[in-house]
């Protein structure tokens, strides 16, 4: 992986937000319940406090994380448009005559099937290739080939 920020799949991008949006209404509940540092309590109210305080600088740490990572898709540079890299779009037909639609990304996304990793066997056969190119990559089947059909469009 490079420093570049990475681009992520669309469904990928959707989990982050609404993740974003889950993580700062729980910070918003749980600092709801901190008092005025005036207020008189004993010990064990106190302890308590400092759990919820504790919570609250973890959830601004994640909406920090997310909120960076999101700035970083944005920012991130459009693939090209002829030549298979991370963020590209490309469709592949296989040696038994399917063809399939992915987007290579930097990391695996469990909620994204239309998304392989740059750094799996078919997704690191695919780069630097062009629409017409033939692949090879191993897999657990064996050694297995695959045809750019194009770049672009649509995953799925």
């Amino acid at each position: 992986m490079t420093s570049e920020p990475e681009p992520i799949g669309e469904a990928a991008r959707q989990a982050l937000e609404k993740e974003l949006a889950e993580v700062r209404g729980e910070r918003d509940s749980v600092a709801a319940t901190l008092r005025d540092s005036d207020t008189v309590g004993d010990l064990a109210d106190g302890a308590d406090e400092l759990q919820r305080a504790d919570e609250v600088q973890r959830l601004d740490a994640r909406i920090s994380e997310i909120t960076t990572r999101l700035r970083q898709v944005a920012d991130a540079s459009r693939p090209s448009a002829d030549v298979v890299g991370v963020g590209s779009t490309v469709t592949v037909r296989f040696e038994d005559g399917t063809q399939d639609t992915f987007q290579i990304g930097a990391v695996a996304d469990v909620l994204d099937s239309s998304l392989i990793t740059a750094d799996s066997p078919l997704g690191h056969a695919l780069l630097g290739h062009r629409a017409g190119d033939s692949v090879s990559y191993r897999a657990p089947e064996g050694q297995l080939t695959a045809v750019v059909v194009s770049l672009g469009g649509t995953p799925g």
